[in-house]
């Protein structure tokens, strides 16, 4: 489980969000991140990046988290190949 920190790697700061496919529901799901209060879900991965541009900084100013443009966002996924076919 992540901390509800930015991490740090090298002096640099940065946010980490991790999604998972659920195929029973048909949706990208945010499994972890350490940006607090992240929840939320979309039907493709176009779709999950359109929501984290609105709910990430959303989230950082509700609680009081380093928010910067120059902080990076990683977004970490674990897909099989079967996925990504039905995906395109």
């Amino acid at each position: 489980m992540m901390t509800s920190q930015p991490e740090t790697l090298e002096n640099d700061l940065f946010y980490e969000i991790n999604v998972e496919w659920d195929a029973e529901a048909g949706v990208w799901y945010i499994e972890d991140s350490n940006v607090p209060g992240l929840v939320g879900e979309a039907p493709t991965l176009e779709a999950m990046v359109a929501l984290l541009q609105t709910r990430v900084p959303e989230m950082l100013e509700e609680n009081g988290c380093p928010m910067s443009d120059d902080i990076p966002l990683r977004l970490l996924t674990t897909a099989h190949l079967a996925q990504l076919r039905l995906a395109a």
